[in-house]
């Protein structure tokens, strides 16, 4: 997911046609994603929430730098598990979404703490001509946590060795079943934990409701 203008509508487009293939889970990877716009955040958030769940809220000082901003959507995708991949590397507009999903209980969230970029800052000028930039309000998810210089935590901690992202990022980038050329790193034996982790915990999910008539408690709306 990338936190521009067209994320909703990319979003959207990519969750209808996967819908039409038969959805039964999801898995939102926002690892080393370090955000973007806060009108993207509240976009992908609201794909999955009900209509006037709240997403996030800001406050500050006074009056004017508070802000409340809740789901709005018209389509949505709440009936089926979720799990959120997040790192160090998940800031700002990641953490929104992430924050604001588990909150809601409407997914799951795997991985390492985020990195803790919810801040609002000002930009003051002064007559000299510089400038100073303050932090005049933080961002809060749902359930009152602050973002900024606290993070997100896991609900499933998979602390993954830097060295073995390197690698999962060099795997992913070359073709699929590639061999190495001379020269290159052999990582075709690298081993993407998180992810592995995620599906297992989906799986877990999914064999859970079959065996039930209700569904965990961990996706149900509050």
């Amino acid at each position: 997911v990338q936190f521009n203008e067209p994320t909703a509508n990319a979003l959207q487009e990519s969750l209808d046609k996967l819908s039409g293939e038969g959805m039964h889970a999801l898995i939102l990877d926002l690892r080393n994603n370090p955000g973007g716009l806060l009108t993207s955040a509240v976009e992908v958030s609201q794909k999955f929430l009900r209509r006037g769940d709240l997403i996030v809220y800001t406050l500050g000082r006074n009056e004017k730098q508070q802000q409340v901003f809740r789901a709005k959507g018209r389509y949505r995708f709440d009936d089926f598990p979720m799990v959120v991949l997040v790192n160090g590397g998940s800031a700002s507009a990641s953490e929104i979404v992430a924050g604001a999903l588990q909150d809601h209980k409407r997914a799951m969230l795997v991985g390492e703490k985020t990195f803790g970029k919810g801040s609002v800052q000002s930009v003051l000028p002064l007559d000299d001509g510089a400038a100073i930039r303050l932090t005049t309000a933080k961002y809060y998810t749902p359930s009152k946590r602050v973002i900024h210089e606290k993070g997100i935590e896991p609900d499933i901690v998979v602390p993954m060795d830097p060295d073995d992202w390197r690698k999962l990022l060099i795997k992913r980038s070359r073709p699929e079943n590639a061999e190495p050329e001379a020269g290159e790193e052999d990582v075709s034996d690298v081993v993407d934990i998180q992810l592995e982790r995620a599906v297992d915990v989906l799986k877990g999910i999914m064999i859970f409701e079959a065996q039930n008539t209700t569904p965990l408690m961990a996706f149900q709306s509050p």
